[in-house]
């Protein structure tokens, strides 16, 4: 699979390989749309009194990729769906998403990306 390749660093001794983003992308009218999430959050339901979101793997499952496609993937989509605290935190770092449009439920950050072109 493309971008599969993980970072390998040591942590008390121990050989920890980096999380992956898992990411599905679609064509939506003429854009492209990408759905992200930090691949470990896939197949988890977050609520929060009524509100239940579920990170389906239909929705978030097509393929782990890195850090730098994740990247790409944020800076070159019309609309993206992000959640997990690394895929919201890579594009508010990378100033592609402002930190007062996230909505947490149950500690999971969640960031909905839309690009308007003139």
């Amino acid at each position: 699979m493309r971008g599969l390749r993980r970072e390998v660093r040591r942590k008390g001794g121990l050989i920890m390989a980096d999380r992956g983003f898992s990411v599905r992308t679609a064509e939506y009218k003429g854009s492209i749309l990408v759905n992200m999430c930090d691949e470990e959050l896939v197949g988890r339901t977050v609520a929060e009194g009524e509100l239940k979101v579920h990170l389906s793997k239909d929705f978030y499952s097509g393929e782990v990729v890195d850090k730098g496609e994740a990247l790409r993937l944020i800076r070159t989509s019309s609309i993206v769906n992000l959640a997990g605290s690394r895929s919201v935190s890579l594009a508010v770092d990378n100033k592609m998403g402002a930190p007062e449009a996230i909505r947490e439920i149950e500690e999971v950050p969640f960031l909905m990306i839309y690009k308007f072109f003139g």
